[in-house]
């Protein structure tokens, strides 16, 4: 995975961001015969399949752009993939999207597991109930395991039972409170469920959520060690009922009785009350992890799924810079022009003769480590030395 640092932004609310890690031989192969049904169905509108050394310099039309800052760093070397997709919403607000898959740390040969993070953007604020980029990606079958939180154990479409060893317990939740950008949710159970009951509950979620949030199960004799487990947090679960756990950073608009509910029933039905609190939690301001703005970063300044009216905006971009370049390039040529032939000159004056007169300089043109620069003290060190010279 991407390498992390300490700066936090605000997450903008146009976005929607998602990562977790694909347990299966061929992630990439799952990708791209999902984005070939969805275009070929016209869910989406166009996709690109980029290897990480094509994302090292923006393209327009295949070729690369020579002025491109130096400043904006590929992607880490661990990147395995990047996929983009374009689509619609709305009818005319277009979505764009982008999915890198990683090689997890430490991964070895026999070792199936690929991390993935997708951040995607719309032309205006993100609605719950548009199309979830994780299934415009990710084919939505549960014989494709794409759903793993990054947090080793727990998956995103299914309700995951707490571990019972108290430490372990305690490690898993903490670690998700911190670590991961999914919503977490603890439910109690208070009794065995039946089939129905056992079915995940974020299916009641709208579109957006379902694959942004993680249900943990703690059976009904799991109450007191769940709470103690989470007693550093600040929450604690109702008795058959169920609670958001925080995010970190803190956020100081989360109230833990807000995002609390005190009955869960676990027979098939809709958990209206539970699905309010989890769309309210996901509506409050958010704080995106290093990882996280890299990505929304990524998404914006290396995009290369251009539109016919992007490329052309693009290239005539290009066309001016070009233009720049040029131009700053002549006004190069002619002052070293003109400082050659006054150095001409001067030397033709033979060594009795005066210092020799400034050389005229654009501001505009770089002189320090220039030719110009490095004629201009050479000119120098030769007066120093025709000063010295002993006349016949």
């Amino acid at each position: 995975m991407p390498k992390t640092s300490s700066s936090v932004t605000a997450a903008p609310a146009t976005t929607w961001l998602g990562h977790g890690r694909h347990l299966g031989p061929s992630p990439e192969q799952d990708v791209r015969r999902n984005l070939i049904a969805l275009k070929a169905a016209g869910v989406i509108d166009d996709y690109l399949d980029l290897a990480p050394a094509d994302t090292s310099a923006a393209e327009v039309g295949g070729m690369p752009d020579p002025f491109e800052s130096e400043d904006t760093a590929p992607p880490e070397p661990t990147a395995r993939r990047v996929f983009e997709a374009r689509w619609r919403v709305d009818e005319d607000i277009t979505v764009r999207a982008q999915l890198t898959t990683y090689d997890s740390a430490g991964r070895r040969r026999d070792d199936a597991v690929v991390g993935w993070v997708l951040a995607a953007e719309a032309e205006r604020t993100w609605d719950l109930e548009w199309l979830s980029p994780a299934t415009v990606f990710w084919p939505d079958v549960d014989s494709t395991a794409w759903d793993h939180d990054t947090v080793p154990g727990p998956r995103l479409r299914a309700p995951n039972a707490l571990p019972e060893d108290d430490k372990e317990m305690r490690r898993l939740l903490k670690s998700c409170a911190r670590q991961s950008w999914n919503i977490h949710v603890v439910v109690h159970e208070a009794m065995t469920p039946d089939t129905l009951g056992r079915r995940s509950l974020t299916a009641f979620l709208p579109p957006g959520l379902r694959h942004r949030v993680v249900e943990h199960r703690a059976s009904p004799e799991q109450l007191h060690i769940v709470n103690h487990a989470i007693k550093d947090l600040d929450v604690r679960v109702p008795r058959g009922g169920a609670v958001v756990l925080p995010t970190s950073p803190s956020n100081s608009a989360y109230d833990a009785d807000a995002f609390a509910v005190r009955s869960v029933f676990l027979d098939g039905s809709e958990p209206t009350e539970l699905v309010e609190k989890i769309t309210a939690f996901a509506g409050l301001p958010r704080s995106l992890s290093p990882d996280a703005a890299r990505a929304v970063e990524q998404l914006r300044q290396r995009w290369h799924l251009l539109t016919v009216e992007e490329e052309l905006a693009r290239t005539r971009e290009l066309v001016t810079k070009y233009a720049d370049a040029l131009d700053a390039m002549t006004k190069s040529r002619d002052l070293y022009r003109e400082a050659a032939e006054r150095a001409q000159a001067a030397l033709a004056e033979g060594p009795g003769a005066g210092p020799v007169p400034p050389l005229p300089t654009d501001p505009s043109v770089k002189q320090d480590g220039s030719p110009f620069s490095t004629l201009t003290t050479a000119l120098g060190r030769f007066r120093d030395v025709s000063k010295q010279r002993p006349r016949k």
